[in-house]
């Protein structure tokens, strides 16, 4: 169990550094308006069967949003520490066609179509921002790490 602990915080840690360090990126063609953004948090309980499968899915799928759509701001895929079954995505559009355009892709249908007979379950959250004027703030102190 060890052994796999520590594969999974590891495979964590890189998918976690790169969407931060994608995240921080500034995209000077890119305007965000903050009343418009889509924010929201996947709460999805995994089969521990599939568990490395699972991360290894959606490590490429976060991976390639994040790269490849101007549109996602933020995949920012968690696991709780007690329970790794338990996993949280924060995700931050940066409007409803960009949110409407990332279901269309080849990488999220490819998640989404592998990862079916892994979950347990999934509830979607709709979320908004408190300050959301902090959130440019937060992004660009990664530009330091």
């Amino acid at each position: 169990m060890r052994n796999k602990t520590t594969i999974i915080s590891r495979v964590f840690f890189f998918l976690l550094f790169f969407v931060l360090f994608n995240c921080g990126k500034k995209n000077k063609n890119t305007t965000i308006d903050s009343d418009k953004l889509i924010i929201r948090i996947a709460e999805i309980e995994i089969d521990l069967d599939f568990q490395q499968d699972y991360l290894d899915l959606l490590q490429e799928e976060a991976e390639a949003s994040v790269r490849l759509e101007d549109g996602v701001i933020a995949i920012y895929p968690m696991f709780q520490q007690e329970r790794p079954e338990i996993i949280q995505i924060l995700e931050i559009y940066k409007n409803e066609t960009a949110y409407k355009s990332h279901l269309e892709t080849p990488h999220f249908k490819k998640y989404k179509t592998n990862s079916a007979e892994m979950l347990k379950s999934l509830k979607l959250i709709d979320m908004n921002a408190i300050d959301q004027k902090s959130m440019s703030k937060i992004f660009s102190k990664l530009d330091g790490f």
